[in-house]
C-alpha cells in the first residue's frame, strides 16, 4: 500500500496518515494551536458498583472481563516500576488465554523487563505499540516485525495526546504498590514502593475502564491517594507487582568514565560562569551518569557560595535527596522516582512533591513548569551541528530508547546537552542527526570533552561567557577534531521504505519518521 508524505517544516517527510489516523506534520516551534474541547470518558453511575465500595475481584482474568476488553482495544499502563514490572507480562498472558487480539499497547515506557511481549506481538494479542520503546521491543521494531506503527511521545505529548482525544484508552491497568478495596491508590509505600504513579494519573481520568493491580491491599482510606477510587472499576491483588530494586538501571548511576566526570565539571562550571548559578535558581537534571554527576558538582559550588535552589526537577535521586535534606533546595518537583532513597524521601518529606505530567510538561495546557527552570541538563545518541538533537536512535539506525520527558524539557531557560563527543570511535556530533527528535532552536549548549559549543542564537550566554576562560568553540570545530579521530562521518544506516515508527512533537505534530533497517545476512 502506498503511503503520502508531507514535508514538515525541518525538512523532514512525514506521513499523512498513521495506523488509520490522520497526522499533522511539525510546522515549528509554538506554531501549532489546538482548538476544540478536552475528551473524556463516558458518564458512570453508582448504581453498577457495590455500595460498600468494594471493587476487588478474583483474578485478572475476571477484571478484564468485567471491564468488557474486546479485540482491537486500547490498553494502556505506567512505568513507575522502569525495569522492575512485573504486571505487563501476566495481563497480556491472561488477554491470550481469554483469545482477545489486535490491541494497541499504549504504556508510559516499556523495559528490557517487557521482551516477553514480543511473542504476544508475533501471536497477534498486541497489534502495534504507541509508547517509548527501550531495549528488545524497540529492536523488534527496527526490524520491521511489528505490524502496525510506532508511535513515540514525550511524557507531556503522551498526556496531551490523552487530553485531546488523539488515544482513546479503553482499558488502563494500573500496578499499585498500596491501594484499598474501593480503588484508591499510592505508590509511595508497601513493599513493591516505586514513587509516585504520575503518569497513570491521565489514564484514571481519561479511560473508559481502569484497572488497579496491587499486592498490599489496606484498609480504606488508603491515603495519601495519588489515584483516587471513584476513577477505578476494578481492583485485583497479585502476590507482587513490581520489584522496586531495578527502578535503579545503569541510566540511574553516576558516571566513573574520566571523560564523562570532565564533561560534567565542565556544565557546572558554565552553568556558573553564565550567571544562572545563583540564590533561588533550580535546575533539572536528567538521569544519567553524567547529569547526575552534574548535580554533585553544582552541590559543591552552591555549598561553596552560600546558595540554595529554590526548587530541583526530578526524576529523583538521591543526589538530589541529600541536598533537599541539607538544605540546598527548597522543594524537589518529582515526576518518576529513580531510586529508593526517592521512594523514602517523597514518603517523609512533605517538600518532596509528587507531580504529573499535566503540571509539569503538557503543551496543551496554560503553562507548566518545564519554562520555569533555569536550566536543565539532559542527554543525547547524536547532536548535528544545527544543534538538532536525537534521543531515540543510534548513528546505527536501530531504535533502543524512548524519548521520557526529554523533549517537555528543552522548554527551560537554558537547556544543556552533556554529551561524549564519540562513543566506542563513533562520532555523537554528526552533520545531519539520524532522527530528530528535538529542534536545535530549542537546544542552546552542548558539552563535550573537547569543548564547549554554545548555539549561535544565545548571544547572551555567549557573552556572558566570553571571558571565562572555558574551551568555548564553534560546534563545527568539535566535529572536526572527533572525525580527524576517527576517519570521518559515521557510516550511515541502509533503511527500507517501510516506517517503523513517527516521532511526536510535545504539540501532537509529526517531527520525523524512522525507517525499517536493511539487514544483511
Amino acid at each position: 500500500m502506498s503511503v503520502d508524505y508531507k514535508q514538515n517544516a525541518l525538512g523532514r517527510f512525514i506521513p499523512n496518515t498513521v495506523n488509520g489516523k490522520e497526522q499533522t506534520p511539525f510546522l515549528g516551534v509554538g506554531k501549532y494551536k489546538p482548538v476544540g474541547n478536552k475528551a473524556a470518558p463516558p458518564l458512570a453511575t453508582c448504581a453498577d458498583y457495590p455500595t460498600d465500595g468494594n471493587k476487588v475481584v478474583g483474578s485478572l482474568h475476571e477484571a478484564l472481563e468485567k471491564v468488557g476488553l474486546q479485540d482491537g482495544m486500547t490498553v494502556s499502563s505506567h512505568h513507575h516500576f522502569r525495569n522492575g514490572d512485573l504486571v505487563m507480562n501476566r495481563v497480556f498472558d491472561v488477554i491470550k488465554e481469554m483469545g482477545i487480539k489486535d490491541l494497541m499497547w499504549f504504556p508510559s515506557a516499556s523495559f528490557p523487563c517487557h521482551a516477553p511481549l514480543i511473542e504476544r506481538q508475533k501471536d497477534g494479542t498486541i497489534h502495534h505499540i504507541e509508547g517509548s520503546m527501550n531495549g528488545p521491543l524497540g529492536d523488534y521494531a527496527s526490524q520491521g516485525k511489528m505490524r502496525g506503527t510506532g508511535v513515540l511521545r514525550s511524557h507531556g505529548g503522551r498526556w496531551q495526546a490523552i487530553q485531546d482525544g488523539e488515544v482513546h484508552i479503553d482499558v488502563a491497568v494500573i500496578a499499585a504498590p498500596t491501594a484499598d478495596q474501593f480503588g484508591n491508590c499510592t505508590g509511595d509505600r508497601g513493599p513493591s514502593a516505586c514513587g509516585l504513579l504520575g503518569f497513570a494519573l491521565a489514564d484514571s481520568v481519561y479511560a473508559d475502564r481502569v484497572i488497579v493491580v496491587t499486592d498490599n491491599l489496606v484498609p480504606f482510606p488508603c491515603v495519601p491517594w495519588q489515584i483516587q477510587g471513584q476513577n477505578v472499576d476494578a481492583v485485583v491483588v497479585l502476590d507482587k507487582v513490581g520489584n522496586p530494586e531495578k527502578i535503579v538501571s545503569g541510566t540511574t548511576k553516576i558516571t566513573r568514565s574520566p571523560d564523562r566526570l570532565l564533561i560534567a565539571e565542565l556544565t557546572a562550571k558554565f552553568v556558573r560562569a553564565a550567571g544562572i548559578l545563583r540564590d533561588g535558581w533550580s535546575f533539572q537534571a536528567g538521569a544519567g551518569g553524567t547529569a547526575l554527576a552534574f548535580a554533585i558538582f553544582v552541590s559543591d559550588m552552591m555549598r561553596e557560595l552560600g546558595i540554595k535552589a529554590r526548587f530541583v526537577r526530578g526524576g529523583s535521586t538521591k543526589y538530589l535527596v541529600e541536598m533537599l535534606e541539607e538544605g540546598l533546595t527548597d522543594f524537589i518537583l518529582d515526576g518518576q522516582t529513580f531510586d529508593l532513597e526517592g521512594v523514602r524521601s517523597m514518603r517523609e518529606n512533605p517538600n518532596h512533591i509528587n507531580t504529573s505530567p499535566f503540571t509539569s510538561y503538557n503543551y496543551h495546557g496554560k503553562g507548566n513548569f518545564a519554562s520555569l527552570m533555569d536550566a536543565v541538563v539532559l542527554g543525547a545518541t547524536e547532536v548535528d551541528i544545527n544543534f538538532n538533537a536525537n534521543v531515540v536512535t543510534h548513528s546505527d539506525g536501530r531504535l533502543l530508547h524512548g524519548i521520557g520527558g526529554w523533549q517537555n524539557c528543552l522548554f527551560s531557560k537554558c537547556t544543556i546537552l552533556p554529551i561524549p563527543s564519540m562513543r566506542d570511535r563513533v562520532p555523537v556530533i554528526v552533520d545531519e542527526v539520524t532522527t530528530i527528535v528535538g529542534p536545535g532552536e530549542l537546544i542552546d549548549v552542548i558539552v563535550t570533552e573537547r569543548g564547549i559549543a554554545i548555539n549561535p542564537r544565545r548571544k547572551d550566554l555567549i557573552d556572558a561567557t566570553k571571558s571565562s576562560g572555558l574551551p568555548i568553540k564553534p560546534i563545527e570545530q568539535i566535529r572536526d577534531e572527533v572525525f580527524r579521530l576517527t576517519g570521518g562521518p559515521p557510516a550511515k544506516p541502509e533503511f527500507v521504505d517501510k516506517d517503523i515508527a513517527i516521532i511526536k512533537w510535545v504539540d501532537g505534530t509529526v517531527l520525523d519518521t524512522v525507517k525499517q533497517l536493511r539487514i544483511n545476512n
